[in-house]
């Protein structure tokens, strides 16, 4: 049995997916050359682009089904979100032939505008439902920690994302919630003893 994941994963943007400022480093017009895999550039050839481990994280949150967020403070929104729909997300390991995919397509939500995480998490709620429990965040910046005054785990990558500080971020998660609640118990009736 696979060990159990959070319902909802957010991610910031800015130096937890890609290692810049997206409102102050980068200059429009983006662009991607081809199909040029995890690779935008801006007017000055600067370059944007996930960190190394972030595509398979992306793509074993999808397929586990968990909701993926993203939720940045940027002063940039649009800008932010040219460049997840130009960057091209490698296919999963092991499926060299698959074309690649853009990276706004794991984005089920996307909380991107100034202002206070708490903001951000509050509307992610409101829109999927979901109990703060139920949620895992990872951020560059310890500031950020408010929203587990919400109830959210929060995870500081102050180096980016990686594998490691994904999996720190998953184990802190599943030491706060070590049951999953089950919803509907009583739908099952009684169960006969084996024998």
């Amino acid at each position: 049995m696979t060990s159990r994941l959070p319902k909802l994963v957010a991610f910031d943007l800015d130096y937890t997916l890609w290692d810049l400022w997206i409102d102050t480093h980068v200059d429009p017009p983006l662009r991607r050359v081809g199909d040029a895999v995890n690779d935008v550039r801006d007017k000055n050839n600067q370059r944007i682009g996930f960190y190394r481990d972030v595509p398979e994280i992306l793509h074993r949150l999808r397929e586990a089904g968990v909701t993926i967020a993203a939720c940045s403070r940027t002063h940039a929104p649009d800008l932010a979100r040219k460049a997840l729909n130009l960057l091209l997300v490698p296919p999963p390991a092991g499926h060299k032939g698959e074309a690649p995919i853009s990276a706004v397509s794991f984005f089920d939500q996307m909380e991107i505008y100034p202002g206070s995480k708490i903001k951000h998490f509050k509307e992610l709620h409101k829109k999927t439902g979901l109990p703060y429990s139920e949620m895992l965040f990872f951020d560059d910046e310890r500031r950020n920690h408010e929203v587990e005054s919400l109830g959210v785990t929060f995870c500081l990558v102050p180096n980016g994302l990686d594998d490691r500080a994904f999996e720190r971020g998953l184990n802190e998660w599943r030491k706060r919630h070590p049951v999953e609640v089950a919803e509907d118990a009583s739908a099952s009736g009684s169960v006969e003893p084996s024998g």
